[in-house]
């Protein structure tokens, strides 16, 4: 619990943070305060915007739009890592969610994840999240395979860090909004445990610094030698045979596993599928292994077929423990066999201690 932190000490601790800060016109006076209060405050919310290219995303979460007035958030971090504020005080971002969930926050009492939460906005059970969070909301489609850049999550990363430094705050005063409305999906394309990890790391350093920004990324660039069936019914692992480069050293000439753990790491697999019947399905996902057994598997990504070859980007980001090593596997839905005709995997790797 606190006061909200003023416009100024707000700009000050994200800049100390060390954020690229814009500060939009009008920003310090724009809020929702008339309507209902804002704080008592207990943590920062991390939202996903939505939205593709094209779209005047800053002006959209300033103002808002015919079903929703602006602000839409404290402040919108956009693709390049920028921390554009666009409100100051209270913000329709967050609606109503569930008290335990809250009351979590506020005790920073729960482990990997808060309680499950069971309310959303209007339910009977909500309390009013838009005067007790921060809200970043971030650039992205939301779809799950729009890629969440390095410099963009890093400044999600850092931005949150500032917000919970300036209040004496841990990770854990940091949620999701799916993980305060049971009617919202976002963020998705990231795990939230892995994201308050990643705060923790810059809480635990003095401002400015975080153990996972490297000014020198390794790079790994891998592909598939030739054109290979996936036949239907049976999860597979893309072996990438061709190698342009691979800083990390990772990599095994032929096979599948692209990084080792600990570290972590951002990117994209980009695959063409030809013989995916149109509106059938291949899944992607990225899975852990130690050695040859399998250990983790993470969330589903879902291509779904197109007449004249279809085309996806996976977006690949995760944080990997010691003795893991990630692979990408595909499953073929479909009734026919499916030809991978590429696959080009791209990649930053940090490694950790």
């Amino acid at each position: 619990m606190a006061t909200p932190l003023t416009a100024a000490r707000l700009v000050a601790a994200l800049k100390a943070e060390g954020c690229a800060v814009h500060e939009v016109a009008g920003w310090r006076t724009n809020n929702r305060n008339h309507v209902g209060p804002w704080g008592p405050v207990h943590g920062v919310m991390i939202h996903h915007t939505v939205t593709g290219p094209g779209t005047d995303v800053v002006g959209l979460i300033y103002r808002g739009h015919s079903a929703l007035p602006g602000p839409l958030a404290t402040g919108c971090i956009t693709k390049d890592g920028v921390v554009h504020l666009t409100g100051n005080g209270r913000a329709n971002h967050a609606g109503g969610g569930d008290r335990d969930v809250l009351n979590a926050v506020i005790g920073e009492s729960y482990g990997t994840y808060p309680p499950a939460t069971h309310e959303h906005d209007g339910s009977a059970g909500s309390v009013d999240g838009n005067a007790r969070f921060y809200g970043w909301e971030c650039e992205n489609k939301g779809d799950g395979k729009d890629p969440w850049p390095p410099a963009q999550y890093l400044a999600m990363v850092k931005a949150t860090a500032a917000v919970c430094r300036a209040h004496g705050w841990g990770r854990k005063s940091t949620i999701g909004h799916l993980e305060w409305s049971d009617w919202k999906v976002d963020p998705r394309g990231f795990d939230m445990a892995d994201f308050r990890r990643d705060v923790a790391d810059a809480l635990a350093l003095p401002a400015g610094r975080w153990k996972g920004e490297d000014p020198m990324p390794e790079y790994v660039n891998l592909g598939v030698t030739r054109p290979y069936p996936l036949r239907p019914g049976a999860w597979d692992s893309v072996e990438f045979a061709t190698e342009w480069a691979d800083e990390s050293g990772d990599h095994a000439s032929g096979g599948s596993v692209f990084v080792r753990g600990p570290a972590r790491f951002t990117g994209t697999v980009s695959l063409h599928l030809e013989g995916l019947p149109a509106g059938a399905v291949v899944q992607a996902r990225m899975s852990e292994y130690q050695g040859d057994e399998l250990r983790s598997d993470h969330p589903l990504h879902e291509i779904v077929g197109t007449v004249g070859g279809t085309f996806a980007v996976v977006p690949l980001t995760k944080r990997l423990a010691s003795g893991r090593g990630m692979r990408v596997r595909l499953l073929n839905q479909a009734a026919v066999p499916v030809t991978v005709a590429s696959a080009v995997l791209t990649a930053l790797v940090w490694e950790e201690p």
